[in-house]
């Protein structure tokens, strides 16, 4: 018999059979698991198995490539943080939904769990809230191995006057390291590189650039992958204040 306990993150739920579900957690310590939860569907474990629930999950199976089975103990919910507005919901969906597609199965990604645990944390605070999940999705594509370097020109080696972002290498580049080429490159919005007031523009502009990163570095290389719905009604969300 193969098991571990660890603490984690519900990303998701599905129906599994009559009256069991298929869960998927990510744990600090093993990574994205899935396994079946006998039960789930009943009225004791239903109102706790909501995307974001903090859990202590436990995992056994015969064997290690067969789908296991979980039981979970509820350590906080975040149900009442993700109802607090529209955008904190749409968060929380965003969040969860995009981790269940990019992260590699059991595979640990420990400090983006920590990361991912605060910014769940931070939900009803709307003020900050927007610039903390910019700030985690970059800290995706870094543990995913596509991190973004944004300290000097890719062209010049220059530190000042930063504008740009190379598609292909996620490195930025000065205005006049870029030149002619100007317009095939990305646009580097000043939150990115830690400067201007964080507005909602200046959000969208960044979710713009991880977005495309996520895209054609991460989820091409996942057999066709798709942006998840949830992140896209984050953008909406974003976009209608």
């Amino acid at each position: 018999m193969i098991q571990w306990r660890d603490e984690g993150i519900l990303l998701s739920v599905k129906p599994f059979g009559e009256n069991s579900v298929i869960a998927e957690v990510f744990t600090e310590n093993q990574g994205r698991y899935a396994g079946v939860i006998r039960g789930g569907t009943s009225r004791k474990l239903a109102p706790m198995l909501q995307p974001g629930a903090q859990l202590q999950a436990d995992w056994k199976a015969r064997l290690s490539e067969h789908l296991g089975s979980l039981t979970v103990e509820l350590l906080r919910s975040r149900t009442a943080q993700a109802m607090s507005g529209r955008l904190a919901l749409a968060g929380l969906n965003a969040v969860c939904g995009l981790l269940s597609v990019v992260l590699p199965e059991r595979e640990p990604h420990s400090d983006l769990y920590v990361q991912t645990e605060r910014l769940l944390d931070l939900l009803p605070n709307a003020e900050v809230w927007p610039l903390a999940y910019v700030q985690w999705e970059i800290q995706v594509l870094s543990d995913l191995g596509f991190a973004l370097d944004l300290s000097s020109c890719a062209v010049t080696g220059a530190t000042e006057g930063l504008s740009f972002i190379s598609p292909k290498t996620g490195r930025a580049v000065s205005t006049d390291g870029a030149g002619e080429w100007a317009d095939r490159l990305l646009p580097l919005p000043a939150v990115l590189k830690g400067e201007g007031e964080a507005e909602a523009e200046d959000i969208l502009q960044a979710l713009d650039v991880t977005g495309y990163f996520i895209e054609h570095k991460v989820l091409a290389g996942l057999g066709g992958a798709k942006m998840p719905a949830a992140r896209m009604r984050l953008i909406d969300a974003l976009k209608r204040g």
